[in-house]
């Protein structure tokens, strides 16, 4: 099997965090890689990860970073392949990673979800792979059904919860 998604993060801290991803993928069976490379600690390996991506069968880059969080963008500097930044909670309550990997000078951008948002960014990358994978693109719309589904069933236990003055 060869990985079409990569998820990248500066390290081992961030998989408890990066896991809700590799679920995600996981359930929706698309192949993934999962490494830590430092932006700022391994640069050289993070630039020869990045240039020889997409010939590996890589279509779609996952990085995570706290605090400084330049992982995604020096990702995003050396390939043409799309990448999702996660910015890891650390020190601003993740304020400081999010910063740092939504301001990307122009023509280096990076596709950014909240604060630990993993699954956001898994579901993101299924969203990109599936406009040109019809199996990937029925699981993607099964899942989202599956989400509606959740929503409707909490909403009648909800209408099941008596209050003196709950009016529905």
């Amino acid at each position: 099997m060869t990985p079409i998604v990569s998820i990248i993060m500066g390290s081992t801290s961030d998989l408890p965090v990066m896991e809700k991803a590799c679920k995600l993928l996981d359930e929706m069976q698309v192949p993934f890689e999962v490494n830590a490379l430092s932006a700022h600690r391994t640069p050289e390996a993070v630039e020869e990860f990045a240039r020889n991506a997409k010939s590996r069968g890589i279509r779609v880059i996952i990085a995570a970073a706290g605090m400084a969080a330049a992982l995604p963008g020096v990702i995003a500097a050396s390939t043409t392949l799309p990448v999702i930044g996660v910015p890891i909670k650390g020190m601003l309550d993740g304020l400081d990673a999010m910063l740092s990997i939504i301001q990307m000078p122009p023509g280096i951008p990076v596709a950014t979800v909240g604060v630990n948002g993993a699954q956001n960014a898994a579901i993101l990358a299924v969203e990109m792979l599936a406009l040109s994978d019809e199996a990937i693109a029925q699981r993607l719309s099964e899942y989202k059904s599956g989400l509606k589904a959740k929503i409707e069933k909490a909403n009648q236990e909800l209408a099941e919860i008596k209050f003196q003055y709950k009016t529905n």
